[in-house]
């Protein structure tokens, strides 16, 4: 492993943090050799709210993940979120260097860079920019401009930005536990990279992430993400719902949240038995015994059409209607006809593919991270196979793709490249015009 690079991801959530230690080898497949998942405190709705606790949750998540993988960690990659990240789509046109010769990287990275220079207020910062497509002496749709031939380059780019105080504060977490920030990534990208398909993205389709404090929007179009919003509202509004409703605790409330979001197991050993169950389920299928969680209010049953349908569907449906405001509003709502694929710790909702049908009228399905050798993240993958850590393995997902040194920089030469390359007659006046500025 020590030849191996290390990627790491830590996603910064409101109830959560999740850190994951990754080995990438000389074949860029990821190994994930440490998991630690720690409750998340100093942070609100994808906010920093007190740096003091967020840097001993990180700290502790950190530690946690060094001591399962053995090494120690120097940098990590960073999930941003929160309600302050918003997007635009950009245009860049340029003029290719050699009119009859290739367009090149650096033909590339100038029309992205023509893309970039728009006009932001100071207390915004770029996260990304992401081409959604070249377009080469007018011939449009082009995916990878390099290489082809052409006078005049254009770009449409999508940048996601972000408050520049919030990413800080996230930032100085981070440099806090003496880790450095190799990218802050958007969540809801981040997310995608772990759940979406190359056939969803390149027919249409839109990513819900709900979280616990927020949810992140991130449309796809042709391929490319075409639009990013992030919602300040999520999965702990409605384990607040059901906490007045119940009157019970958070912790109370989160618990009978999950156990009513578990599907249920039915033994079955015979004909018999699958009609006796069957007719049991049917006669107390409204009382749900709850005594197994040992809540400390002591509450025994609860009605589950009661808490389903006249607690969390009615917020669910709160969620997804600002969700459909902002497809409306993106303007991509026809452009999608994959639906909605549901990921994050709110997928696991009871209900919540339901009430995404009824109110979006689109098809919705749960997205859980794709693993294994066809995604080339392997290891100890088997409890990350959940929606609620697709954020993380998108991380290690992008981790991934940038730890292999880019060819395409420029390397500086150095002194001893230079010498060799001076003519000889030159090295005398080289050593006395050195000699001058000697005492």
């Amino acid at each position: 492993m020590p030849r191996d690079k290390l990627v790491t991801g830590i996603d910064v959530g409101s109830s959560k943090i999740t850190t994951v230690i990754a080995a990438v080898d000389k074949e860029n497949k990821a190994s994930v050799v440490g998991v630690s998942t720690v409750d998340s405190r100093g942070m609100r709705k994808g906010q920093v709210v007190d740096i003091d606790e967020m840097v001993a949750a990180i700290s502790a998540g950190i530690d946690s993940a060094e001591r399962m993988a053995g090494v120690s960690i120097g940098e990590a990659f960073v999930s941003a979120g929160g309600s302050h990240i918003q997007s635009l789509n950009s245009k860049g046109v340029v003029a290719v260097s050699e009119p009859e010769g290739e367009i090149t990287v650096e033909d590339v990275k100038r029309v992205i860079g023509a893309a970039k220079a728009v006009s932001l207020p100071s207390s915004r910062e770029i996260l990304h920019v992401i081409p959604r497509g070249y377009t080469v002496d007018g011939q449009e749709g082009v995916k990878d401009a390099i290489g082809m031939t052409g006078v005049r380059l254009e770009v449409e780019a999508q940048i996601v930005t972000g408050a520049t105080t919030a990413l800080r504060n996230l930032a100085k977490c981070i440099a806090e536990v003496g880790v450095d920030v190799s990218g802050m990534v958007y969540a809801g990208l981040s997310s995608a990279q772990a759940v979406l398909s190359e056939t969803e993205k390149e027919l249409g389709v839109i990513l819900v992430d709900i979280g616990a404090g927020t949810t992140d929007i991130a449309i796809y179009a042709d391929g490319a993400l075409s639009y990013s919003a992030v919602l300040p509202v999520g999965a702990k509004n409605v384990t607040n719902d059901l906490a007045v409703g119940l009157r019970v605790s958070l912790e109370s409330a989160e618990k009978i949240k999950l156990m009513l979001g578990e599907k249920p197991k039915y033994a079955v050993t015979g004909d018999d038995a699958l009609v006796k169950e069957e007719k049991t389920d049917k006669k107390s299928a409204d009382e749900i015994d709850i005594s197994q969680l040992e809540l400390p209010e002591e509450l025994k049953k609860v009605s589950r059409k009661t808490l389903v349908e006249g607690i969390i569907k009615p917020r669910l449906s709160e969620i997804f209607t600002f969700v459909g405001m902002e497809i409306q509003k993106s303007g991509f709502g026809g452009l999608t006809p994959s639906g909605v694929v549901i990921t994050g710790g709110g997928a696991e909702t009871v209900g919540v593919l339901e009430v995404c049908r009824t109110r979006l009228q689109m098809p919705c399905r749960i997205g859980v991270p794709v693993l294994g050798s066809a995604t080339g993240v392997t290891g100890l993958v088997d409890e990350l196979a959940s929606p609620r850590y697709a954020t993380v393995v998108g991380l290690i997902q992008y981790g991934k793709a940038n730890a292999i040194p880019r060819r395409d920089l420029p390397r500086v030469p150095s002194f001893a490249n230079m010498a060799q390359n001076l003519p000889l007659k030159f090295l005398p006046k080289l050593g006395n015009f050195i000699k001058g500025f000697l005492p």
